[in-house]
């Protein structure tokens, strides 16, 4: 029987039908799971990809890119600003996961090489081996086949185990042993025996792994919080953590006002500084890594694109103007509540009859998909720092989690989910939290 072999030749479009198949052949990539849930990888491979059918790879690079798919400024710094060079590593990373599932099934196959910007095309083929020329190969195949079976098979010196292999199968006839006692032969017996040892201690290895796996499936079953928070790690390799700032205002009920750009100095409370150390350990135990940003002076092209875990409410831009979008909402000031847009009449707020230190906080757990972002966003704010800072300890804590899911009465793992908390709250510290409302969708 003929075997076949994939071939890969290097091809540039010369017909438009060419760029047609070309064409068609982006349009899948882009409708697969690797790209079809972004707006950066697909908007960068298309635009190589048109631009060097046209003509145009003189176009391709890094600050043009960065103008043209990324709507920065002429001026951009490209050494501060690596959206280009990052972007483009997802698109390699990307092309390549796509290709090891469907690459059979490519005629034409679309790369983009390391350190280039310009992608280049493939076709490919398959084409029979040889018969006459594949002879050896199948009774290599053969050999090789049944030493190891009989290694599986017997506890034995994989020497041991050839010779007996070839003793009791149908080596024996006039033309093996011909073979047999050529020096092509020879070699390879010589390197079947470190062969299969390695092959033994790969075996060992991913049994190894494999019980390790199924025994910390066992000892660590999956949690509210990894339902809670899988979404948001899912595919991502930092996710932004954007916290408000604040100053210091003696008049203002809670002692402070939201840090503006104009202020050079802006500090975060020892609550919300305890939020940023929890989340942020939650982040990176799952292997991810953390970005801390300023609301005041983050811009929404660094939030494109991300999972993003917006902390404080007031105090935070960023969460008062991407919780527009959902049913609990915080009120304009100066009212400072919690809101149900569906319910008005469901308001929560801090006593203002009592100090601030002593007043009960309320607080907003929200984690939905935002169309601005084209993320998945959450928000853990309080009317105050206490509330903030009991938001994170919730969604950090599989018991809270757990009442949260139980209260939910379904799975959450791909939900829209926003929650309501109330905080007790003693001499300026954080106490207990408990659920007040709860809606999913």
């Amino acid at each position: 029987m003929n075997r076949t072999s994939a071939n890969r030749d290097a091809w540039h479009p010369q017909t438009r039908r060419d760029g047609e198949e070309v064409q068609r052949e982006l349009r899948e990539i882009l409708a697969s799971p690797h790209f079809c849930n972004s707006k950066r990888y697909p908007s960068l491979l298309k635009y190589i990809v048109e631009n060097t059918l046209a003509g145009r790879s003189d176009l391709l690079k890094e600050r043009t890119l960065g103008v043209e798919v990324f709507d920065r400024p002429p001026t951009y710094d490209t050494n501060a600003d690596t959206v280009v060079r990052y972007t483009a590593g997802e698109v390699r990373k990307r092309l390549l996961l796509y290709y090891s599932e469907h690459g059979r099934h490519s005629g034409i196959q679309i790369s983009l090489p390391a350190g280039s910007y310009i992608p280049e095309f493939v076709q490919t083929h398959e084409e029979a081996d040889d018969p006459a020329g594949s002879a050896d190969n199948h009774a290599a195949n053969a050999a090789d086949g049944s030493a190891l079976a009989a290694i599986l098979s017997e506890s034995q010196d994989p020497e041991q185990a050839l010779e007996s292999t070839a003793g009791d199968h149908d080596f024996r006839s006039a033309s093996m042993a011909e073979m047999s006692s050529g020096p092509r032969f020879q070699v390879a017996r010589a390197l079947i025996k470190p062969l299969l040892w390695l092959t033994l201690g790969a075996l060992l290895a991913v049994g190894v792994v494999e019980g390790l796996r199924w025994r910390t499936g066992i000892a660590q079953p999956r949690t509210a919080v990894d339902d809670f928070w899988g979404p948001v790690l899912r595919d991502q390799h930092s996710i932004l953590i954007c916290t408000g700032g604040v100053v210091f205002q003696q008049n203002k009920f809670s002692g402070v006002i939201t840090a503006g750009k104009d202020i050079e100095y802006p500090f975060v409370s020892m609550q919300i500084a305890s939020a940023i150390a929890q989340v942020s350990g939650l982040i990176e135990r799952s292997g991810a890594t953390t970005e801390l940003l300023p609301s005041p002076s983050t811009p929404l092209t660094e939030l494109r694109e991300h999972s993003i875990v917006l902390l404080g409410g007031y105090n935070n831009q960023w969460a008062m103007r991407l919780l527009q979008s959902q049913r609990i909402q915080f009120t304009p000031e100066p009212v400072e509540s919690i809101v149900d847009r569906m319910q008005p009449e469901a308001q929560w707020s801090r006593d203002r009859s009592l100090p601030y230190s002593s007043a009960d906080d309320y607080a907003l757990i929200a984690r939905f998909r935002d169309t601005t972002t084209d993320g998945w966003v959450v928000v853990l704010a309080g009317l105050g720092r206490n509330g903030s800072e009991a938001a994170a300890q919730f969604a950090s804590s599989p018991h809270y989690m757990q009442l949260l899911r139980e209260q939910m009465g379904k799975d959450f793992s791909n939900r829209n989910i926003e929650a309501v908390l109330k905080v007790s709250v003693i001499d300026g510290k954080t106490g207990a939290p408990s659920i007040v409302a709860v809606y999913s969708r």
